[in-house]
């Protein structure tokens, strides 16, 4: 009965493997010692000496439990720096730029835009992913009742410019497909996959929908274990849910799943694991690695953000700002992990360092209300989402949860001051407060100052403050306008 438990005995085995990485090193010493307690016992009778060896039995006892339970403290500390070392083992940490990222519209917004696509379902929305692939978020809604599945799967184009709106429902056959993460009993999904592959997990969050031409597939990246004394995890593979015919399929292979394979929750282990990029004491008195932001407009969807490299199709990276640790809450690195990634092992992680470093998103969000108060912010709208967008640009988007009307993109202190650019929606440049020298916002901007000029220029010398572009006989003519204007104003006086 417990074999066929696979479901159960997999929880079992993680959560058994697990503590035994704890308490391995002090269990081992206690066990050696009253081992040798017992066979001194044992030599001495044979020996024909009964007096003493009792309580050498009894000191050795001791001696092992207390040394077991200091070691155990000690193996508790130091195994999770180690746990957090084996993370980092694919980390590099460079002061290469941020490579160029398509910025999308915030978490909050594909989520709050959700529920009114829905429609007559009477379902709960369960999870809401962005799908990088197709530049859509997709958003499972849970069937009501305890012995049921999911209901329907709704995929969503929520544009950051743009009226574009499409949508797609796929409705679940209630019927053959009847389970769920976390469901009862024959209705499980975890129950279901540990029935096909057994020794293998995964986190509820990391799991999405996809529709392909109207049916529904619940995709779970999947995880497993390694290690003895330091058990870490890996990914392997994932799970595909049919939601028409509810045929469940584990493979390895996963360039054809349409939407991040990797699961997420290692990506962020991977990323909280950078406290161990230097040695013990430094990690114990945390005094290296990084943290998430978690201040500001990131506030409750501070890392792991889903976004797509420019020109490059299909591909794309979980994205975190970092700050470092301790009151510091300035930006002063990015990590990335592809959300694909082939093979049993770790997938590698980049750490690329900001030079300049940014503000925290809670004094970016305070700089956007003081130099376009009149975009923001009053009604609903409210600023989302700071993120990186590449090489030192960062992106936040201003509106409503049902309207993104502006952007506003930064390069960090450029000359003692923050540059920032307003922008529509959809990119197009509206002014800056601070336009950096040489980037492609002040080229635009002289652009459009010089074309103004030639256009007022060309209708007849209207006021201008350069003279140089005018045509001697525009100039002429300036100046038998102001000949007569004086004239006019001689006479009425």
């Amino acid at each position: 009965m417990l074999w066929y438990a696979s479901y159960y005995t997999t929880i079992a085995v993680w959560e058994l493997r697990k503590l035994f990485a704890w308490f391995a090193l002090p269990l081992l010493l206690v066990a050696c010692c009253v081992a040798a307690g017992v066979a001194v016992r044992w030599i001495r009778r044979r020996a024909g000496r009964t007096g003493g060896g009792g309580n050498t039995a009894i000191v050795l006892g001791w001696f092992g439990g207390v040394f077991g339970i200091a070691l155990a403290v000690g193996w508790l500390v130091y195994g999770a720096y180690l746990q957090d070392r084996a993370y980092m083992a694919t980390a590099q940490i460079v002061t290469e730029p941020v490579p160029g990222l398509s910025a999308r519209s915030p978490y909050v917004v594909g989520k709050a835009q959700a529920a009114p696509h829905l429609g007559d379902v009477t379902g709960e929305i369960s999870d809401i992913t962005y799908l990088p692939d197709s530049d859509r978020f997709g958003a499972l809604v849970e069937r009501r009742g305890w012995l049921a599945g999911y209901e329907v799967g709704l995929v969503q184009e929520v544009p950051l410019g743009g009226s574009g709106r499409s949508q797609e429902r796929c409705p679940f056959d209630v019927e053959k497909a009847g389970a769920r993460i976390s469901g009862w009993f024959n209705h499980n999904l975890g129950r279901k996959i540990s029935a096909v592959q057994r020794w293998v997990r995964f986190e509820a969050d990391d799991a999405y929908v996809t529709c392909s031409n109207g049916t529904p597939v619940v995709v779970v990246p999947l995880k497993r274990q390694t290690g003895f004394l330091v058990v870490t995890e890996r990914p392997a593979g994932v799970a595909l849910y049919d939601g028409t015919t509810g045929k469940l399929t584990i493979t390895t292979d996963t360039s054809a799943v349409p939407g991040p394979s990797y699961p997420l929750s290692l990506a962020a282990r991977q990323r909280e694991g950078t406290a161990a990029v230097g040695g013990f004491s430094d990690w114990w008195f945390e005094r290296s690695g990084w943290d998430a932001s978690e201040d500001g407009a990131n506030e409750g969807n501070e890392s792991e953000f889903t976004l797509r490299y420019n020109g490059a199709a299909g591909s794309s990276a979980y994205v975190t700002p970092l700050t470092p640790q301790g009151e510091a809450s300035s930006v002063v690195a990015v990590s990335t992990v592809p959300t694909r990634h082939q093979g049993g092992g770790l997938a590698p992680m980049t750490i690329r360092r900001l030079d300049p470093a940014w503000s925290s998103p809670k004094a970016l969000v305070a700089l956007i209300k003081a130099e376009y108060r009149d975009v923001c912010c009053y009604n609903d709208d409210q600023v989302f989402e700071v993120v990186p967008t590449g090489g030192s640009t960062w992106t936040a988007t201003v509106g409503s949860e049902q309207n993104i009307r502006y952007r506003v993109e930064g390069r960090g202190p450029v000359d003692g001051r923050e540059a920032t650019c307003l922008k529509a929606a959809d990119g197009v440049l509206i002014r800056c407060a601070y336009a950096a020298p040489g980037s492609p916002e002040e080229q635009e901007l002289k652009r459009r100052e010089q074309q103004k000029q030639q256009t007022g220029a060309a209708k007849g010398g209207g006021a201008t403050s350069d003279l140089t572009g005018l045509t001697d006989e525009q100039l002429a003519d300036l100046q038998r306008r102001l000949g007569d204007e004086f004239v006019r104003r001689l006479k009425s006086g």
